[in-house]
């Protein structure tokens, strides 16, 4: 159900109309908005709708691209849930989640929060106008751990699998192509970022879908592509037109990662079980935490992935966050240092382990 129509009642209340247009003005660059949590959702709607210099929701004006931190990710889920309502297209809003381990853990996140990850950051960089699911974004939805991690450079750019029905796709590209980008290949798909193939058969559950997907082909064209239920392997019934399935992994094992590892192994021979693995192709659990060491492309913050934040870009200002009960700017230790990190948060270069050189992504305690 679409409540778009309500954006133009509600931005009609003095206080909010002041403060979309104190956003519209090209000097604004930080603003505090202390309001009620119910209010966040339309605050956001409305700034993404309005377009500089205060123009109506209606839709004059050029429509701005906006940037939510939460403080928390049941926060950033439900406002996300809240914009798919309140904005024209209802799958322009993304949510961008962080990772639910820790450096020090040894854990790789799951396949499905990577997945969800870097279909946004592929959203971001090369949109397609022409599917919903891969189209622009107008808000981007995150928690504040997922602005603060550093990601490697040029995740944007990993090319996503796409399968159109009735195209012509060779089977053994595709299944390579999905291995290359993370997906592990198995006998049966029951988890998100799983393949499996039998005969002229191809399920692949996607990270960003509800179920898998079933793709069969007849010599190289793609017959028909089909969700089905993981439980018990039987067809849902239904058809879709494609299939687009992004990476699952942030740190892929290319031909250079695997040279590193190789190289690093004689240096760390603690970790020399770890690295050999990953030398060898082989996926290791908790394998993200040397994206310092294995990865060509530096670190950056999460903030900083956007590509509307390089120098030239079109940026008008908007409130940078919502203050609530919760959101007071604290001064001090937790000022941004180098980078838009702050500086208790920024790793050490000198440290003996790899996997230690990640900035400390630690939830941010309120008072």
């Amino acid at each position: 159900m679409t409540l778009f129509g309500l954006l133009s009642i509600v931005a009609d209340d003095p206080q909010l109309q002041r403060a979309l247009e104190y956003a519209g003005q090209p000097v604004s660059t930080d603003a505090e908005l202390v309001a009620p949590p119910a209010l966040r959702p339309v605050l956001v709607a409305a700034l993404a709708t309005r377009g500089g210099g205060g123009a109506a929701a209606s839709g004059a004006g050029h429509p701005r691209f906006v940037l939510a931190i939460t403080a928390t990710a049941r926060e950033a889920e439900d406002l996300t849930s809240a914009l798919s309502s309140l904005l024209p297209d209802p799958h322009a809003a993304g949510y961008f989640p962080a990772w639910e381990t820790l450096p020090h853990e040894r854990l790789s996140p799951r396949s499905d929060t990577s997945g969800r990850r870097l279909a946004v950051l592929r959203r971001l960089i090369s949109p397609d106008e022409g599917d919903p699911r891969s189209g622009p974004l107008q808000v981007v939805v995150t928690p504040i751990r997922s602005v603060l991690q550093p990601l490697v450079g040029g995740l944007g750019q990993l090319e996503p699998v796409r399968l159109d029905q009735g195209k012509q796709a060779e089977l053994e590209e595709v299944v390579a192509r999905c291995v290359e980008i993370g997906y592990a290949r198995v006998d049966l798909v029951t988890n998100r970022g799983e393949i499996a193939v039998r005969g002229g058969i191809l399920d692949v559950f996607p990270p960003t879908e509800e179920h898998p997907l079933r793709v069969e082909f007849f010599g190289s064209e793609i017959e028909e592509i089909r969700p089905f239920r993981a439980a018990d392997q039987r067809s849902l019934g239904t058809s879709v037109d494609s299939l687009w399935a992004p990476p699952c992994r942030e740190l892929l094992l290319t031909a250079g990662v695997r040279h590193r590892a190789k190289q690093l192994a004689s240096e760390y021979p603690g970790l020399g079980d770890v690295l050999g693995k990953i030398a060898d192709g082989m996926t290791v659990e908790g394998m993200e935490a040397f994206a310092p060491l294995l990865a060509r492309r530096r670190l950056r913050p999460g903030a900083d992935q956007d590509p509307r934040r390089r120098p030239g870009a079109d940026q008008p200002g908007i409130p940078r966050r919502f203050v609530g009960q919760r959101g007071r700017r604290r001064r001090g230790p937790d000022r941004p240092g180098r980078g838009g990190v702050p500086a208790d948060h920024r790793g050490s270069r000198g440290s003996s382990q790899p996997g230690h050189q990640m900035v400390d992504d630690h939830p941010v305690r309120h008072r």
